[in-house]
This record gives C-alpha cells, structure tokens and sequence, in this order.
C-alpha cells in the first residue's frame, strides 16, 4: 500500500545535482580616488576576467518535491536558502545540474520589487496582472487582499503610494496579493517574519489552504515555530549543501542541536 501511494504522488519540483555560481565584478577593494579606479577598469577591458570572484552558493543539491507538500528551508545566514528558490523560480542559471518544475513557480521575498510611487491599490492590481490573473478575478479578490493584508486597519493607506508604508506593511501586502491566488509552486521568502502576531497567524492559515488545493509551497523562514505550524517536511542548508531532508520535527530537532537554540 506504501509503494501504491508513492506513486501516486505528483513531482512538482526536481532539483537533480544542482550547483548555482555567483560572479561578482570588482571583488577587491582598491584605494584611490573613483576617477582612478574607472581607469583601471578601462584599462583591463571587458574581456578581462581578472577581479571577477566566483561564490559557490548552492553545491550539488538534489530532492524531489511533491504535490501537496510544504516545505520549509532552513539554515544559516548565506548557507544558500534564498539562492536556491531562486534558482528554482528560473531566475538564475544553473552552473552545473538541472532543475524541472511542473507548472508555473512563483517567489514571493519581502524584498520583491512593488512600484514605490505608485498607490497600493495600483500595485494590488498590477501584482495580480503579473501573476496571470484577469482584471474580473483581482476585482473580485480586490477587497479581501487589502483585508488580510491589514494595512488599512489603521487610515486609508491603501490609497497612498507605497513609499508612505513601513516595510512591514510593505511585506504584508506583498503576501497578500501572493495569497489570492491558487498556485502550482509558491516560494515564501522570510514573508511570515513580518508583522504582528495575528497577522502571522492569518498567513500559516492560508498557506495550509493553498496546500490543501494541491499546490506546493516552499517556505524559507528563521522562525522555527512558523516552520513547524506550517511545513510537514524541511530542507536544511549549510554553506549550500543539504545537509538534511525529513520530516519537519526530525530535521528541526537536529538543527537545533547544532545551532544550540
């Protein structure tokens, strides 16, 4: 019966020895004056490659995620968590290894670019145009984004440009657009690690409605409460390795032990 339900399960991400290669231009710091530094620059020439560093931060990573799965990443600060959603979302190339996805992945950070000088009621509109929802269906989900998004509880800032939000608010609204729809694999970077507790709560909620509807969601948070209310299997990263995938509490207990907290 256990080989039967195996296969049953639906693939919707396979990350098959994956490694992810930052280049970063201009890695020593020289001194001098601007003026002074563009003209070494000049002088090496575009074809050049001397200056240029390369961060290996994401090394040989392999796992399959499954329809109906949340799963949380863990690990510390650079170990390649953000990195690797990343690169699963397709917005970074893959140095060596392979990453399939089955339908149409989507990020959510709280870093996500939204249009500062725009209202959020405009930004509500174009995040849901961005994630292929029609103009009828961000009409239709328009006041209960702004609602569970919280940001009007106290004055009209819905109106205002985005500029006038804290970052808080900002991020809010963000998981709010992210949570109006339905998706095949969402990516939740830090998201739940803003706002108060109510509204914390209000985001495990609808990320186990979004579960249940048979999307797959992966969940990056240095919250371990969160990643336990929320996930039912965990990823855990160290200096972009995996160094462990399992079920939530089993991988949670380790990584505590080694993290001391």
């Amino acid at each position: 019966m256990a080989e039967q339900q195996q296969d049953q399960r639906v693939p919707t991400v396979i990350a098959d020895e994956l490694h992810i290669v930052y280049r970063v231009n201009g890695a020593k710091t020289g001194k001098g004056s601007a003026t002074a530094a563009l003209s070494r620059i000049v002088k090496r020439g575009s074809g050049d490659a001397r200056g240029v560093r390369k961060v290996h931060a994401v090394r040989g990573v392999s796992f399959t995620a499954y329809r109906g799965e949340a799963i949380g990443l863990i690990g510390s600060n650079g170990s390649g968590k953000s990195t690797l959603l990343r690169a699963i979302a397709g917005l970074l190339p893959a140095e060596r290894g392979k990453v399939y996805t089955d339908g149409q992945p989507s990020l959510l950070g709280v870093n996500a670019a939204l249009m500062n000088d725009l209202t959020g009621e405009r930004n509500v509109i174009l995040g849901g145009l961005a994630m292929g929802m029609t103009r009828e269906q961000i009409k239709e989900r328009y006041q209960d984004i702004v609602d569970f998004s919280g940001i009007n509880e106290k004055g009209d800032f819905i109106t205002l440009p985005m500029r006038t939000y804290s970052s808080g608010m900002a991020a809010r609204l963000r998981f709010s657009i992210a949570a109006a729809k339905d998706h095949d694999v969402l990516m939740i970077d830090e998201a739940l690690a803003t706002g108060d507790r109510k509204f914390q709560t209000r985001s495990e909620e609808r990320i186990r409605e979004l579960k249940k509807k048979a999307g797959t969601i992966f969940l990056v948070s240095h919250n371990n409460k969160s990643i336990r209310d929320t996930c039912n299997r965990v990823l855990w990263l160290e200096r972009g390795e995996l160094r462990m995938d399992g079920p939530t509490d089993e991988v949670l207990k380790e990584y505590e032990k080694f993290t001391g907290k």
